[in-house]
């Protein structure tokens, strides 16, 4: 495989790793009341966000559920993201076949 598809592969899981990060600081600031979607500009980073996350999360949601209002399905996309982007490391590196 080229290193060169690789390397997108890593910045492409860096770059989701990032936006999961966004998304559970803005739906805690949301459920603090600390922002509002009145405001477009924060409706439409809201949107965006969710539209990104919510397909990846939405499979691993029907498998655990929330545990007393806590959702532990952004973590679990986390460790499978850390998980893929080591893997994807050791075959670049070529430890792996």
């Amino acid at each position: 495989m080229s290193i060169a598809f690789l390397n997108l592969l890593l910045s492409i899981i860096s770059l989701l790793t990032f936006i999961v990060f966004a998304w559970v600081i803005v739906s805690w600031l949301l459920a603090f009341n600390i922002i509002n979607t009145r405001n477009q500009v924060v409706y439409q980073i809201v949107k965006t966000l969710d539209a990104i996350i919510n397909p990846l999360v939405a499979p691993i949601r029907k498998i655990i559920p929330s545990f007393g209002g806590l959702d532990f399905s952004p973590i679990i996309l986390l460790f499978a993201l850390y998980f893929l982007q080591d893997w994807i490391m050791q075959i670049r590196v070529g430890n792996i076949l």
